[in-house]
């Protein structure tokens, strides 16, 4: 009788001090962000969104870049459940190369910490340059303008999934909607 009320007593502590995870607390847009191409010598930030899935409010404590080539920021305040909150992450492109950089991330009441990542590569200004002039994104990141040869293409997307496609050749301008289903 002894052994069955201690298992019992023994398993009903573990479930009043069960721990909680930082997934169980907050949604990230994005696990990793991808810059994309980055001219060398010029910063590149990323920002990710924090949505608290909680019953709670939720605090980011900390948010740490695990090198001193990124800083970052974050929602200091509490985020009431529902709402958003964000990490900022700026790397400052010193090296060439292929970025792989981690950032942790400790909630209030996990007992775990999240890791982020950014990616992407960091060229050179003459080839980052090169690269620019045939592929570029703005910076709303709905319309992306292609240039090669003489031809020009603009894709803008729309919230209603269409997309409305101009392509220029020479002086001629030719305009069309793709709906996407």
């Amino acid at each position: 009788m002894k052994k069955i009320l201690f298992a019992i007593l023994a398993m009903s502590s573990t479930s009043l001090f069960a721990q909680k995870k930082a997934d169980d607390l907050a949604k990230l847009n994005v696990q990793t962000y991808d810059l994309g191409k980055v001219k060398q010598g010029v910063p590149a930030t990323a920002t990710f969104v924090v949505t608290n899935i909680g019953k709670e409010s939720l605090l980011i404590e900390q948010a740490n870049p695990t090198c001193g080539c990124t800083v970052s920021d974050y929602t200091k305040s509490e985020i009431a459940p529902g709402k958003t909150g964000y990490i900022k992450a700026t790397y400052n492109a010193a090296n060439l190369g292929h970025i792989d950089k981690t950032l942790t991330v400790k909630f209030a009441g996990a007992d775990d910490i999240k890791s982020i990542k950014l990616t992407g590569d960091v060229l050179e200004p003459a080839a980052y340059d090169t690269w620019a002039s045939t592929n570029k994104t703005s910076t709303d990141g709905k319309t992306t303008l292609k240039v090669k040869d003489d031809k020009v293409k603009t894709e803008t997307k729309t919230a209603t999934g269409t997309s409305k496609v101009k392509t220029k050749k020479g002086k001629r301008l030719v305009e069309k909607s793709v709906v996407k289903k």
